[in-house]
């Protein structure tokens, strides 16, 4: 992955790379995971922190995330999103400062609107006291010469729901009932004190006790490893390191866009707004933060990763599905207890190539020739996806579209401004598309290059693709129940039905 915070990329795939290593070689014992704290800091010198004792504390953390518990054992959560506490604490706990443009002037307008005695005349400037700072914002609002700034914490930044807070020691705290699991966070800490739980492990182990494993790759796998390495490539490496197989999940984006042209032409003759259900991040902004709205407006049908499960599982009860993709939020969905048959564990792709380094083998070029969805489903991944290729649907039921408006939301704060307007009453949209990451899947948080050279690389891979159209490729699949979709008809409950 090439990201911002790229040491700490390393330093978090060196730690994955060797848990996945002794768990394949089944040497995962405690013993063994102390030498790699040891090996990480050797010491006597701290070579990133203060002391050599911190490091070697932080590095536990990143194993206990690494290995899918929480890496506070002394406050353990039900988040996948989680705080190594050691390592959140270079962080200033004060976030509005006094810089040198202040005049030190007569008047003191900063100190006159501070209620709480936080500031307070220092030797040439006026000085602000962190203990006391509420983080108001008051004194920069009438500090005549702009001279007070505010310095917010990259985490907070990042989150696009206010999820995040500090303690009285200044760590980092996500409020559970807020958090959407989009991982924003995850990439913005300079020291890689968040991160999300991995079950790398778990899924080794499962290939190792001899069940049927099988991936699912999310649409956006498609150029995340460059222009000439496609979903095939990835299939062929997978199955290599003991996978079963493997299932674009863009047939699940066929399938559900295929349940959501039904309910979209339902809706459109009730003069019902809808919103999709795609992105879990999004469907969590509804559910926490706008209930009424996830109760009345949101798509009842199913994402196309629990979709593909659902279709693997009723084909197979006994084989386990992982999700494979640039999504934090998968992993919640995952373990939601809401949602039936959904995928056994989700992986994002730095945790796959983790556990692939660990067996050396390498994702490459192959000359077999792989497609599971359609060009549409395929492209569910952009920003737009969902929505064209439920108006596809619609016109290949014979449905008139024309007049359709369409609002495509891409990024936190588009999604929430969208919400806004449409429990307001004033939202001018028919159908909304609403994806909690700028650009759609393909922004992800865990993408495994940046998003122009994915985008770049995925143009050329989807010129290959062939263009066939979804309900024409749903007829590949032994699944009577989509002949009913020609006659708009549907049955009282299908695979693919949310819970």
């Amino acid at each position: 992955m090439i990201t911002n915070d790229k040491g700490i990329v390393e330093l978090k795939h060196f730690v994955l790379r060797e848990l996945c290593r002794l768990a394949w070689e089944d040497r995962l014992l405690p013993e063994e995971t102390e030498k790699l704290v040891y090996e990480i800091s050797p010491g006597p010198k701290a070579q990133y922190r203060c002391c050599i004792y911190k490091e070697r504390e932080i590095t536990r953390g990143r194993i206990q995330l690494a290995m899918g518990n929480d890496p506070d054992p002394a406050h353990p959560g039900k988040n996948i999103v989680a705080v190594i506490p050691a390592a959140c604490d270079d962080c200033s706990i004060q976030d509005y400062f006094v810089t040198d443009i202040c005049r030190f002037c007569l008047g003191k307008a900063c100190l006159n609107s501070c209620k709480f005695g936080a500031i307070k005349p220092g030797d040439a400037k006026m000085k602000i006291d962190p203990t006391l700072c509420k983080s108001c914002g008051m004194c920069a609002k009438a500090c005549p010469y702009g001279a007070i700034i505010h310095q917010g914490r990259p985490c907070k930044k990042a989150c696009p729901v206010g999820a995040i807070f500090y303690d009285e020691a200044g760590i980092c705290q996500i409020d559970e009932s807020k958090c959407i699991r989009c991982g924003h966070c995850i990439h913005s800490c300079p020291f890689g004190a968040i991160g999300s739980k991995i079950f790398a492990v778990d899924v080794i182990k499962a290939i190792r006790s001899g069940k049927r494993v099988v991936a699912m790759c999310a649409p956006a796998t498609e150029g995340q490893f460059g222009k000439d390495v496609g979903m095939a490539s990835v299939r062929a490496a997978l199955k290599k390191v003991g996978f079963a197989d493997m299932v674009e999940v863009g047939l699940g984006g066929d399938m559900t866009a295929a349940y959501e042209a039904l309910e979209w032409i339902e809706a459109r003759k009730e003069g019902r707004i809808m919103t999709t259900s795609c992105c879990p991040a999004f469907i969590s902004l509804l559910k926490r933060h706008y209930p009424k709205l996830y109760a009345e407006n949101k798509s009842a049908t199913v994402s196309p990763m629990v979709a593909v499960s659902r279709y693997l599982k009723s084909q197979d009860p006994d084989c386990v599905t992982v999700f494979i993709g640039p999504c934090i939020a998968k992993k919640r969905e995952t373990i939601s207890e809401a949602v039936k048959d959904s995928a056994d564990y989700a992986l994002t792709y730095g945790e796959i190539v983790a556990m692939l380094d660990a067996k050396g083998v390498a994702i490459e070029p192959v000359e077999e020739d792989y497609q599971e969805s359609s060009i549409y489903g395929k492209c569910f991944a952009a920003s737009g996806g969902v929505a064209n290729a439920v108006l596809e649907v619609m016109k290949e039921l014979g449905e008139d579209t024309e007049g359709i408006k369409l609002l495509r939301c891409a990024g936190g704060d588009e999604c929430r401004k969208a919400m806004l307007l449409l429990k307001a009453g004033k939202l001018d949209a028919d159908f909304v598309e609403g994806m909690i990451c700028p650009g759609g899947c393909v922004g992800g948080p865990s993408k495994h290059r940046t998003e122009n050279e994915v985008l770049k690389a995925r143009a050329e891979l989807l010129k290959k693709a062939d263009k066939r159209e979804i309900l024409e490729n749903l007829k590949r699949y032994p699944m009577d129940r989509f002949s009913m979709l020609r006659d708009g008809s549907m049955p009282e409950h299908t695979p693919f039905d949310r819970e």
